[in-house]
């Protein structure tokens, strides 16, 4: 299979360039000496109120820094946000199934906005929940050993390699928290020790899951089943880069996951509330819409109003693929930059179905989150979700009211229903829905949305079609509409062995002040991604701006 691979030629330069990017930083781009000033001389605009943008953004207002971010949505958060039916009956939760902030660095983040103790975090019962043919598997939570054991008594013959497995992605993820806690001074000191120093890290760098798995197990059913949460990441184990799937889910081993009461709309108040309590503003019901330069450097945002904020540093959370499309003047951006970024693909989307239930059933179905599994390796669930192959796709139910009482009204249930979907099967909609034809696209949307009522009522929930008082869905379609990402991408790039771990998307650009925040940037998606990437892009923003 077709790797990055990085030599030992050039020792001291490329272990210098792993230092910088396991910080989920990279070598520095000056601003200028000419560039430095007081910070009320630098005017801020965050272009979109995701968790990346909001993160930034709160920073820089808490640091002194004059920030106003826009957003096109009324509410902030992007995918971290919630709606509601039926007059507020029913509260749907967008995107969250469970996210790791406990004890790591996007709980440091966190604290040092003063908004962790903003925020409930619910345990999950279990760190995920697998029914196929051969039966259920229950993955404890915050317990490897409990994950090893688990495994072991499902694959006994593979028990060494099991262990191995989990042992060496825990290793890789301790690395990287150890770097993350090391001072700039020492990582500096370090560079050229560096492959030395953080051993499995320097390994992983050029391997993709796959590779990983290969080295410790040799069943092809157990190599799904340790690669399961490869959905949360986007891309299967042939594709994904190690490194990432390596630091993510060793996270969620070690820290466990957790659930944000009583929506993730709670965190991005809590953010927004941030920004705004230190001094900044944000902007609803507004988009960005050009960028201005002024001697190839930022000078200001042209927004939909007609307004123009001035601005000598702009935090993008919007799309890459927009952001240097559209929003730049032509000809700004270097030919070779924009030649890279057209070898980045976005991630693949979803279709979500939302129930709301007209009665309750907390603790009569057992789980909270179950994948239901019907392909036989990762590779064939990814083939099936890009070509829109509903009928026999993998997906997930997710029962909310299990995890804590209350979640739902008094005698009612909320569900989510989740496929995977690459683009392809609804690009053929775009162009009537983007000029408000939707009858045909509706009509498909109301085909997929029955095909996964009726699978999850066989495999599941039976009765659960006659329960239904509510339903709603989403298609990709739906996730470019309210976030404008390009094909209704839910994890910004991929995270491919192209763009991941040393290879990834720098947060700075070529384009002097202007610095990317959230999914498309720095380490990438997921909720612990963007919260770094707003603390990263907010680290580089001092470190070329401050007096």
């Amino acid at each position: 299979m077709a790797q990055t691979k990085i030599s030992r030629r050039g020792f001291i330069a490329a272990a210098g360039m792993a230092a910088t990017a396991l910080a989920w930083n990279y070598p520095r781009i000056s601003a200028g000496s000419g560039r430095k000033a007081p910070h009320g001389n630098q005017p801020v605009v965050v272009i979109g109120a995701g968790l990346g943008g909001l993160t930034c953004a709160a920073y820089l207002a808490k640091a002194g820094w004059p920030v106003t971010v826009v957003e096109q949505h009324s509410v902030p958060g992007g995918y971290a946000t919630a709606f509601e039916r039926a007059g507020g009956r029913f509260s749907f939760e967008v995107s969250l199934h469970g996210t790791a902030i406990r004890n790591n660095t996007p709980a440091r983040i966190l604290d040092e906005l003063g908004v962790l103790d903003k925020i409930q975090l619910v345990p999950l019962p279990e760190t995920y929940r697998i029914k196929d043919a051969a039966g259920e598997l229950a993955i404890p939570q915050s317990d490897p050993e409990g994950f090893i054991q688990a495994l072991c008594r499902r694959f006994p013959q593979e028990a060494t390699g099991i262990r191995g497995f989990v042992n060496e992605i825990l290793a890789v993820h301790g690395e990287v928290e150890k770097y993350g806690q090391t001072s700039s001074a020492m990582k500096k000191f370090s560079k050229p020790m560096f492959p030395v120093l953080y051993p499995r890290m320097w390994k992983v760098r050029a391997q993709t899951l796959a590779d990983l798995l290969a080295a410790h197990v040799q069943s092809p059913e157990l190599r799904g089943r340790l690669s399961f949460l490869w959905p949360y990441y986007g891309l299967p184990p042939a594709q994904l880069s190690g490194f990432q799937y390596a630091v993510a889910t060793g996270e969620y081993l070690k820290s466990g996951s957790y659930y944000i009461k009583q929506r993730s709309q709670r965190l991005s108040d809590a953010l927004a509330g941030a920004v705004t309590s230190a001094g900044g503003r944000i902007l609803y019901d507004t988009a960005a819409e050009k960028i201005h330069l002024e001697n190839q450097a930022i000078s200001g945002v042209r927004l939909s109003d007609g307004q123009v904020l001035p601005a000598r540093v702009v935090v993008s959370n919007a799309s890459a693929p927009t952001l240097f499309g559209q929003m730049l003047p032509q000809g700004s951006v270097p030919a070779e930059y924009l030649r890279k970024l057209s070898t980045y693909r976005p991630s693949i989307s979803s279709f979500q179905v939302w129930l709301g239930l007209k009665e309750s059933i907390r603790g009569k179905i057992e789980g909270y989150g179950t994948a239901l599994a019907c392909s036989a390796t990762p590779e064939a669930h990814y083939a099936k979700a890009m070509r829109g192959d509903i009928e026999a796709v993998d997906y997930s139910v997710c029962l909310y009211d299990n995890l804590f009482e209350g979640y739902s009204a008094p005698g009612t249930s909320t569900l989510t229903i989740l496929a995977l979907s690459g683009y392809a099967p609804w690009q053929a909609f775009e162009e009537d829905y983007r000029a408000g034809r939707k009858a045909a696209y509706r009509a498909q949307k109301a085909h997929w949305t029955e095909t996964l009522i009726r699978r999850a009522e066989k495999d599941l929930l039976p009765g659960l079609q006659s329960m239904i008082e509510v339903q709603e869905a989403g298609t990709p379609l739906t996730h470019w509409r309210y976030t404008g990402n390009p094909q209704g991408a839910i994890y910004g790039f991929e995270q491919s062995m192209e763009n991941a771990f040393m290879n990834r998307i720098k947060n700075r650009t070529p384009i002097e002040g202007l610095y990317l925040a959230g999914a498309w940037g720095n380490p990438g998606g997921g909720y612990a991604g963007v919260l770094r990437g707003g603390q990263l892009a907010f680290e580089q923003i001092m470190e070329d701006w401050s007096a």
